[in-house]
């Protein structure tokens, strides 16, 4: 961690912080406000209460990233690119490459090395107590490297390694307890459940800091046979150095460890503000019993600080899709591109490209989504894509096939305008191609009471809610509109107001009733409205959120406004609407357009936001130290 900091202050990417910060709000704001200007790494010589320094904003931008791995970067996508596909791999690469794989592998092999002589003992207490908002639970370690085994003499491959959030202070824990708030769908929830099988507790090691490949390996997404500490050797230039303590594994990198057993029982975690913008709520969570906390000397403690995108988890997370992008189409066939939305929370939208070619002899105005039905339900079942709440899946457009010339000259045109248009990145194109392309009385698949990301509370319970696949292929069958002009002949019920064009075919409608709370039956006079309205096949997607005002600028932030509200506030099951809506063998069928209630109801948790005067505090240290001005989309 040292020598990273030291590389990234060489090169003029970090700044020195010399003046006493507060970790209750204070830092996790300056931190905030570094990434939203665009800043450097950070460096705080003097935590209040604390004897430990401690670094923020690590990963705050590309450039910096691509930096610190500059020299092992290349050979991490040549050993990914051979573990995706190795016959394609062989077949196109040559021996530079060759090379560059067997190094990476090599380095992928962890080595015994220090040993408890290296640290000094410390304790829970001693940790820069950082709360990053005002209404968290207790101070929490955010950037925590959480390593458990299937078994207590399972090997150092068998190890999962995760980024699970860890409350060290706050509710009732005692001085020697934290919190462990892993989510649904993770890997330590196998090893947790084995353990309590076998009637043992579970050993926990909550590595923080050391190089800083370590702390993106906790969050790389690597098949359950295959342990994250390898991919930190490869990414890191170095192989994983640990060695046993008690039974413990022990990063000898490591700036801190935490060694301790998982308790029998449960204890209150949070609330903590997180990643989707809002808080998530206080709820019984597994807890650690620690045995020993361990320190280098002179430690640095690294954290970030997360909220509504985009932060610092942002650029975890487009680093990690590039690396990742290869593994893809090798893991589901026939997918050729995915896109976990950031503006929208990631887990609440998800975009992707895949086949269409059950029939390929069907005529181009035949053509409907069936391949791709099959494919969203493999993506609901892959990784972290799983947790999706909102799956829009279109057909990659192709010549080929077995199509008469006659059929494949007339949608000549259709299918280049498709290719130009579908990137799962660029938001507006992908959503006109589908709303274009969708039939409303065919192409929306719910799954209803089904589990959803443990931080989305628009569900019924905890963990509890819905999912909608939209999937569409074939040709066009409505021309989307961008025209203000077209909003004067709307006319809308009480209640509802400011209508604003969000992007090309979608509007978003404004509630303007202070005070009442949203109901389905507040609906119906607003459909009635749009089933009359002449343009309403030509605007297939409404979304009745709780503010236009920012809403149809054009700017990134006008987008990422329309995206977060909609996609952080609305349960499919619960919250979706349509003209003409009806079963048909208990599959829903609508008129356009989609409605989509975004508005805030009771169940939901509330946006982040921090006093005034800790923004006016953070931004002057920041002033003091020279930043650059604010030039991110920063929320």
């Amino acid at each position: 961690m040292r020598q990273a900091l030291q590389d990234l202050e060489k090169a003029g990417l970090l700044r020195r912080i010399r003046e006493e910060v507060d970790p209750h709000l204070q830092m996790a704001e300056i931190a905030r406000q570094a990434f939203d200007r665009g800043g450097p790494a950070l460096l705080f010589e003097k935590v209040k209460g604390c004897r430990f320094q401690a670094a923020a904003n690590i990963f705050g931008t590309r450039e910096r990233m691509e930096f610190l791995f500059r020299d092992t970067l290349k050979s991490t996508r040549t050993a990914i690119s051979f573990k995706s596909n190795p016959v394609d791999f062989f077949r196109h690469t040559t021996p530079a490459a060759l090379f560059r794989a067997a190094k990476a592998g090599i380095r992928a092999l962890p080595k015994r090395s220090g040993s408890i002589r290296d640290f000094e003992e410390c304790t829970l207490a001693d940790l820069p107590q950082i709360v990053g908002w005002p209404e968290d639970g207790g101070a929490f370690v955010t950037l925590p490297q959480v390593a458990s085994r299937p078994a207590e003499h399972a090997g150092f491959l068998q190890t999962n390694l995760g980024m699970y959030r860890v409350q060290i202070s706050g509710n009732d824990y005692a001085a020697d307890e934290c919190g462990l708030h892993y989510q649904i769908k993770r890997d330590i929830a196998r090893h947790h459940r084995k353990a309590i099988e076998e009637g043992r507790p579970l050993k926990v090691s909550v590595f923080i800091g050391g190089p800083p490949a370590h702390t993106v390996a906790a969050v790389m997404p690597m098949p359950e046979n295959l342990s994250e500490l390898t991919f930190a050797g490869m990414l890191g230039g170095r192989r994983f150095r640990y060695f046993e303590h008690d039974g413990y594994l022990v990063s000898s990198d490591a700036e801190f460890c935490i060694l301790g057993e998982m308790a029998p029982d449960l204890k209150p975690e949070g609330p903590f503000g997180d990643h989707v913008g809002y808080y998530s709520g206080k709820h019984p969570f597994p807890y650690m019993r620690v045995k020993k906390v361990l320190c280098k000397k002179n430690a640095i403690y690294p954290f970030t600080s997360v909220g509504r995108p985009p932060k610092e988890d942002t650029i975890f997370g487009d680093f990690i899709h590039e690396l990742t992008k290869p593994m893809v189409p090798a893991s589901i066939p026939g997918v050729h591109a995915v896109h976990a939305v950031d503006a929208a929370g990631v887990h609440p939208l998800c975009l992707a490209v895949a086949n269409e070619r059950f029939v390929p002899y069907a005529r181009p105005e035949n053509r409907e989504p069936m391949e791709l039905l099959k494919t969203a339900n493999a993506l609901l079942g892959f990784n972290q894509v799983s947790l999706s709440k909102y799956l829009m899946v279109a057909a990659k457009e192709d010549a080929s096939g077995t199509l008469g010339a006659s059929e494949i000259s007339a949608d000549r045109s259709a299918r280049q305008d498709a290719r130009r248009s579908l990137d799962v990145r660029d938001v507006p194109a992908f959503f006109a191609h589908i709303l274009e392309r969708i039939d409303f009385s065919r192409d929306l698949h719910f799954q209803t009471s089904t589990t959803i990301d443990t931080l989305d509370y628009t569900g019924t319970s905890l963990n509890h809610g819905s999912k909608l696949v939209i999937a569409a292929a074939g040709l066009k069958r409505r021309e989307l509109r961008n025209d203000a002009a077209d909003l004067a002949s709307l006319a809308l019920p009480a209640g509802f107001t400011s209508p604003k064009i969000a992007m090309k075919g979608v509007l978003a409608i404004q509630w303007n009733t202070t005070g009442a709370v949203p109901s389905s039956g507040d609906i119906s006079p607003l459909l009635d409205s749009l089933a009359k309205w002449e343009y309403r096949e030509n605007y297939p997607w409404v979304s009745i959120v709780d503010d236009t005002s920012t809403i149809g600028a054009s700017t990134p932030k006008s987008l990422d406004d329309f995206i977060w509200m909609t996609f952080t506030r609305s349960d499919p099951a619960q919250d979706a609407y349509g003209p003409d809506a009806h079963f048909v063998d208990k599959h829903w069928s609508i008129q356009a357009p989609i409605v989509i209630d975004a508005r805030i109801k009771p169940r939901h948790q509330k946006p982040l936001c921090v006093p005034e005067t800790v923004i006016g505090s953070a931004s002057k240290i920041l002033d003091n130290a020279g930043f650059p001005l604010r030039r991110r989309n920063a929320h």
